[in-house]
């Protein structure tokens, strides 16, 4: 499978929204209520091609979005913390004409969602955080994001793209696709993006980390119906951190994959589609 027959079936655009004076790209089809996918750190919409034709099928308008700083959207020269995340995603769904959307944010993107949630819950319908960071401040794996992804970024050797996405999954020879390295390489080697990269890891930096991080009681605050989504062999999170979320969280669902790492929408997508469409369904 490529990415392009994952999006078999459906029609779709590629497109450039002014998201507040960013430029912005973002994948989206179907019509229906809003469900708004976002990746984590260093990451790019593709992460969720595996993801669009069974939510566009059941009825939902789909969009998939390079975060601030990320893939091809704008690099404005400023360190991206959260509120910078959350008030770019906010100018999104302005620009889209969207009063409220279904979030579905994976690790830093569900760190944004969380943080758009608490502080803008009018604008969010249901919350999905899938491996969602922000609740901790682990040095060990900061410093191994950091690394990989400057090692990646900096050299040319394509191996160190293929290693960076290898670090994301429980079974890299069934779930990382040539066609993947090469896209996250060619992001990686633009001008644009390397000389920015110090503003995109900021948040492994501890101080800036731990003012940015979702408190429990932010955390207990968020009132939109949640699911929390987790691999057990998560190499960025431990499961207690999924249980604790879900814990403080009240009335929200948790759902734990076997044998999956930090992508469990594209990992397990044959299993988290229906489940996904599942939960929408349930709150629409």
């Amino acid at each position: 499978m490529t990415i392009w027959t994952d999006l078999t079936g459906i029609d779709f655009e590629l497109r450039t929204v002014d998201a507040g004076g960013v430029p912005t790209r973002s994948l989206i089809a179907g019509e229906g209520p809003d469900v708004v996918f976002l990746h984590g750190t260093s990451g790019h919409l593709e992460a969720f091609s595996r993801n669009f034709v069974p939510h566009v099928e059941a009825g939902y308008r789909c969009h998939a979005i390079d975060a601030l700083g990320h893939g091809y959207t704008g690099k404005p020269d400023h360190h991206y913390e959260i509120p910078n995340y959350g008030e770019h995603l906010l100018a999104y769904l302005d620009a889209m004409g969207i009063e409220k959307a279904n979030l579905v944010g994976e690790s830093l993107g569900g760190w944004t969602a969380a943080w758009l949630t608490v502080n803008h819950p009018d604008r969010v319908h249901t919350l999905q955080l899938v491996a969602a960071g922000g609740t901790k401040a682990n040095p060990e794996v900061m410093e191994r994001i950091k690394n990989s992804t400057t090692k990646a970024a900096m050299e040319d050797d394509i191996s160190l793209t293929r290693d960076r996405l290898h670090l994301l999954m429980f079974d890299a020879e069934k779930d990382v696709s040539e066609e993947l390295v090469d896209i996250r390489y060619r992001i990686y080697h633009e001008p644009a993006f390397q000389q920015n990269l110090h503003n995109l890891l900021c948040l492994q930096n501890m101080e800036i980390r731990q003012r940015n991080l979702m408190t429990p009681e932010m955390l207990s605050s968020i009132g939109a119906p949640t699911w929390v989504v987790w691999g057990n062999n998560n190499p960025f999170g431990d499961v207690p951190e999924a249980n604790a979320m879900h814990e403080l969280i009240d009335g929200s669902t948790l759902t734990i994959f076997n044998e999956c790492g930090h992508w469990p929408q594209h990992e397990h997508a044959e299993a988290y589609n229906p489940l996904s469409i599942e939960f929408l369904n349930t709150h629409r």
